[in-house]
């Protein structure tokens, strides 16, 4: 296994965890919170998912898609405290964008070199390429341990 089919694992590993919890969760789940003081799921993936855009944009050489317009500004760190579901986009919405960018992600992956994976990034939390790439999986799942808590104050059945 090389360094890119590793980062790609970790991520679908990331990505089917991530998936199993939201797959079965409405538009009115999402606003659930798992405590007063963190962010309701629907913002949570909004961030996540403009998250990965600006993380990305800058060394993904064709860029990453658009986010769609206002989309950005809906999930910035003032909106997280609303609850009112006209301010934000649908489920559909969400697992739309999310699925352009990671589909993004993962060519710009599977056509970088290793040097080009060793790059450095100018970032703390993530100083190469390679960990700027593997850190989406990361940041998904976690935010997963949030979204186990509203899965039982739901009754959801257990996933994963």
């Amino acid at each position: 296994m090389n360094s890119r089919e590793a980062i790609k694992v970790s991520v679908d590993t990331a990505d089917f965890v991530s998936m199993s919890y939201l797959n079965d969760l409405s538009d009115a789940d999402l606003f659930h919170r798992p405590h007063p003081l963190c962010n309701h799921i629907n913002w949570q993936i909004g961030h996540l998912v403009t998250s990965e855009h600006n993380m990305l944009s800058g060394i993904v050489a064709s860029g990453m898609p658009a986010l769609p317009e206002g989309f950005a500004a809906k999930y910035s760190k003032e909106t997280g405290v609303s609850d009112d579901p006209a301010l934000f986009s649908s489920k559909e919405e969400l697992m739309s964008t999310y699925k352009a960018q990671r589909a993004a992600m993962l060519s710009a992956l599977e056509g970088m070199s290793d040097s080009q994976l060793d790059a450095a990034t100018g970032v703390d939390y993530a100083p190469t390429v390679g960990a700027m790439l593997a850190m989406q999986g990361s940041h998904w799942l976690m935010h997963c341990g949030q979204w186990v808590v509203v899965r039982r104050m739901l009754g959801k059945p257990i996933v994963v």
